[in-house]
């Protein structure tokens, strides 16, 4: 039997529900497996387990006969339904659902009357023109075509936040500038720190939106203009990421903001408490259903406000949970910056950093921090020039030189040790003792199964000096997926053997997901935000794990590297299973 994960389930439901599409079943059907997708990516439990176990009863979103499909799949590896469905089509032409301005209606007759099923197909049909003599289709339809498949050749599909941010600022920064510009934001899921993304999403307040759409789509940085209309435009830059603007007025700023930068989900939620107290809420304005007064407007605030709520961050806007708590009064003071006093996961030239400790120390500094751990990779990690015992203890010599001669700036002296396959450590206890802390991670041997890998970090977790657990699932986001491990039994064991779990923030991994940070927290497990810094300039990840902190609902008490140097010392000198 295959192991079947969480993107297993997810990737099944979704390829279910274009199937459906494609077959032209009842819309409900479709919403319903798409629904699905959704509720188990963002479930915070060991949602395979559950459905291996058949206990998906209760869960809000699942049916009958959706609880049957994934208790199937879950237990045995495979579902007859989606593999009867999946056999009615070649497996390319899930191909053509990722090509802008294709939906299931075109893709069907596309197949149906000219056979095509893949990208190859479809170029090639465009080419010789039997495309363009279908109903429904013209010559600017197989431009368009073409056009997309040239893009989807050149381009990738998503993009990583901490890619996307330097770019994202300095179009906003553009915008904000503008003389007919009063207000301005990036909605969408950039302002939810989403790990990955599809497009940008800007908006602006003017009395001048044709103005401001020109403005936009003639941009040094674009590469194609998508659409350019009075109030609206799309572009896509040269790095190939989508961008769309949406132009509106100072009174329907803040309804814009709210309804572009929500999660349909959260959108879908806060919309229906509106209509309860008679009120319809879009992305312009409130408008009563009955005799309710409308509400004065003029912050994206008074529209949570209007509705009993405490205003919900943006991060927190995924239908997690968040309007419950907002409703109560109990959402967290969500974790800021400026909280972080130090961090503990960097490297220097010791192993494979390209900074000495004094450089990242001085940087250190300059971004405000009292403290600075130095993590160097372990002789294991031999393709980093890992450290052996001797050059280990002797760079713990030279911190404590460093530290003497400084008043103001401390550095710790720790160690990234490998965990080795059988979840014992690369450094002996004895020398784990002279250091100030530990970072373990893995950094070989993915391939293991989730119960063997689990048993390794569990293992590794239970040493005494091992502080935090690095990189928790060893994935780099676009690039290689996670390793297969029981995210939730790691959780136990880090709130039972008081282990440290790091959100490594170099945007290539910000791991552990956000998704399993609020069960951690409830736990009492401890999160430190870690750049994995292997240069200066890379301490500046540290902004990109606030914010995926902050869409874990963490507050500061629950981040180890917001308590100043003094704390943290004497948290370092007190035994592990009494840390608090």
């Amino acid at each position: 039997m295959a192991t079947v994960t969480r993107e297993t389930l997810v990737a099944t439901l979704e390829e279910i529900a274009l199937l459906l599409e494609l077959k032209g079943a009842n819309p409900f059907k479709t919403r319903a497996y798409r629904q699905g997708a959704e509720i188990v990516q963002n479930f915070d439990g060991d949602i395979v387990e559950l459905a291996a176990n058949d206990e998906l009863k209760g869960i809000k979103g699942f049916g009958a006969a959706l609880q049957q499909k994934l208790h199937e799949l879950a237990s045995t590896g495979q579902l007859e339904y989606y593999n009867d469905l999946k056999a009615e089509f070649p497996e390319t032409l899930f191909e053509l659902f990722e090509l802008q301005g294709l939906g299931p209606k075109k893709i069907k007759a596309l197949y149906d009357k000219l056979n095509v099923d893949s990208i190859d197909a479809l170029k090639k049909a465009c080419e010789s023109g039997s495309i363009a003599e279908l109903s429904g289709f013209g010559a600017k339809s197989v431009e368009k075509i073409l056009s997309s498949i040239a893009n989807r050749e050149k381009f990738a599909d998503r993009f990583r936040l901490g890619d996307v941010a330097p770019l994202a600022e300095t179009l906003l920064d553009r915008l904000r500038d503008h003389p007919k510009v009063s207000r301005s934001a990036i909605a969408g899921s950039y302002r939810r720190s989403k790990e990955t993304l599809h497009d940008l999403d800007f908006l602006v307040a003017t009395s001048e939106p044709a103005e401001l759409t020109d403005f936009f789509a003639n941009f040094p940085e674009v590469h194609e203009v998508i659409a350019n209309g009075d109030t609206k435009a799309s572009i896509r830059l040269e790095n190939g990421l989508q961008c769309d603007l949406r132009a509106v007025s100072n009174d329907h700023f803040p309804f814009a903001l709210q309804y572009f930068s929500g999660s349909k989900e959260h959108n879908v939620a806060l919309r229906a408490l509106a209509l309860k107290q008679g009120l319809s809420l879009n992305e312009y304005d409130f408008t009563p259903s009955g005799e309710t007064a409308v509400p004065e407007v003029s912050e994206e605030k008074d529209i949570y406000a209007a509705l009993g709520l405490q205003w919900v961050p943006p991060e927190l806007r995924e239908n997690r949970g968040e309007i419950e708590a907002a409703d109560k009064g109990e959402l967290p003071e969500l974790i800021e910056l400026e909280n972080l006093r130090g961090t503990f996961h960097n490297h220097t030239i010791a192993s494979d950093g390209k900074n000495t400790l004094s450089e990242m120390a001085d940087a250190a500094r300059e971004h405000g921090l009292q403290y600075l751990g130095i993590a160097d990779h372990s002789k294991a990690s031999f393709q980093a020039n890992g450290l052996d015992e001797e050059r280990l203890l002797n760079q713990a010599k030279e911190i404590k030189s460093f530290n003497a001669d400084s008043d103001d700036f401390t550095l710790l002296a720790g160690t990234e040790v490998d965990i080795l396959k059988d979840g014992s450590l690369d450094f002996s206890d004895e020398i784990l003792g002279q250091l100030d802390y530990c970072v373990a991670s893995v950094h070989n041997a993915f391939t293991l199964d989730e119960e063997t890998m689990t048993k390794r970090l569990i293992r590794a977790m239970e040493n005494e000096h091992v502080t935090m657990l690095g990189h928790l699932t060893g994935r780099l986001l676009l690039k290689r997926d996670p390793y297969q491990v029981n995210i939730e039994k790691i959780i136990d064991c880090a709130a039972e053997t008081r282990t440290v779990i790091e959100l490594n923030c170099n945007p290539w991994r910000l791991d552990m997901d956000w998704r399993w940070w609020h069960k951690a927290r409830d736990k009492g497990v401890l999160c430190s935000i870690n750049p994995d810094a292997h240069a200066t300039e890379q301490l500046q990840f540290l902004a990109y794990g606030v914010r995926l902190a902050r869409k874990g609902w963490l507050q500061r008490q629950d981040v180890v590297n917001c308590r100043p140097i003094n704390e943290i010392l004497k948290w370092l000198s007190v035994p592990k299973d009494k840390r608090s």
